[in-house]
């Protein structure tokens, strides 16, 4: 098996960005806007977290490439890049889950 990361695929989705909507279904998604996006990563989850319960491991292997596909898109669609989130995630890691969520500012 060759080795891919998500850098490889986040530099992948910024390629397919830069692509015709003809040949990119990355560059189509993006043309919808934002919200097109996230509808999507919203499906995706939903789909991620049937095959989940679903008990079919290849299932919920499949649904979950497409969820972080997804996420992936959302991101470039944002100007967000996947440093930025690993950033996030290791700002958490000096205090447990529980700390973490109960200092976040209340919505």
């Amino acid at each position: 098996m060759t080795e891919f990361s998500l850098y490889d695929l986040e530099k992948r989705v910024k390629e397919r960005a830069a692509a015709s909507a003809e040949v990119s279904y990355t560059r189509k998604l993006l043309d919808r806007g934002v919200a097109h996006c996230a509808k999507k990563l919203g499906e995706e989850a939903v789909e991620t977290a049937l095959a989940a319960v679903s008990e079919d491991r290849d299932h919920l292997i499949a649904e979950a490439a497409d969820l972080l596909y997804h996420l992936l898109v959302v991101l470039e669609a944002r100007g967000v890049a996947l440093a930025d989130v690993e950033a996030a995630l290791g700002r958490r890691t000096g205090q447990s889950g529980l700390e973490e969520k109960a200092a976040r500012p209340r919505a």
